[in-house]
């Protein structure tokens, strides 16, 4: 059986992978660059970012990274140990999103970080009260209609060759640039330009290894008119030159 909670600690290696089984990843100390099926986010200090089960993710931290990680054991798990609380929970599991945490449940990440956490007792109580401590954080942080990712995706993903800017997002969205920034930062933790810069490069490493197109015309097809300049922002993205990644397929 998997351990419920654990420490880990994030380098600038690529992981990339997806679980039957739900995540939460609350930060600790660095930044950990994170991406769930196409959004990406940023896991700092005081957030935390959710995994639904059966979701594709990647993450890596060029700095280093520690975390929090939650694997909830399953969704019977979450019925038995949190009465009332189950059906928020579901629901925040639910969904692939990263979110703040206030300081009284920083405090309870923070305990439980320099806890015993290869306990079984500790790990799942202290799972069930992170867990309880959660209910609502989702409406009360970010409210109302979230932003259109499926039509801001397409938008991206038909004109990565393309210069993109961020009144050409806010436009899709119905925004003004000043207000799709402020959202931005509030609901993926990045601006909107760094969203389009890793959502372009992540379909560049789709493309890397799923066909077999020459690397300087993969970094067209993304916006970089230098192979130079597209090599040396996939190695600051995820660690890795693109001849690498192409033979990691």
């Amino acid at each position: 059986m998997r351990p419920i909670l654990t420490l880990r600690h994030y380098s600038h290696d690529l992981i990339a992978h997806s679980h039957d089984h739900a995540q939460l990843v609350f930060g600790l100390s660095g930044a950990l660059d994170f991406e769930v099926e196409g959004r990406g986010s940023q896991v700092v200090q005081q957030s935390f970012v959710v995994v639904p089960a059966g979701a594709h993710h990647g993450c890596g931290s060029p700095h280093g990274s520690r975390c929090l990680v939650l694997d909830v054991p399953s969704d019977d798990w979450v019925g038995q140990c949190l009465g009332d609380h189950a059906d928020a929970s579901r629901r925040l599991l639910d969904d692939s999103v990263r979110l703040p945490l206030d300081a009284g449940q920083s405090q309870l990440v923070s305990w439980l970080a320099g806890s015993p956490v290869d306990d079984p007792v500790i790990a799942q109580q202290g799972a069930v009260l992170l867990l309880a401590s959660l209910n609502g954080v989702r409406r009360e942080t970010l409210g109302g209609r979230r932003l259109p990712y499926a039509a801001l995706n397409a938008h991206i993903d038909q004109n990565a060759a393309y210069p993109l800017q961020v009144a050409d997002l806010a436009r899709v969205a119905g925004l003004s640039s000043a207000r799709l920034h402020a959202r931005f930062i509030a609901e993926c933790g990045q601006t909107p330009m760094a969203y389009i810069r890793s959502r372009r490069l992540h379909q560049a490493v789709a493309l890397l290894r799923e066909s077999d197109l020459p690397i300087g015309e993969i970094a067209h097809q993304v916006g970089y008119s230098s192979q130079s300049a597209f090599a040396a922002a996939v190695l600051r993205e995820f660690g890795a030159t693109p001849g690498k990644l192409r033979h990691q397929r």
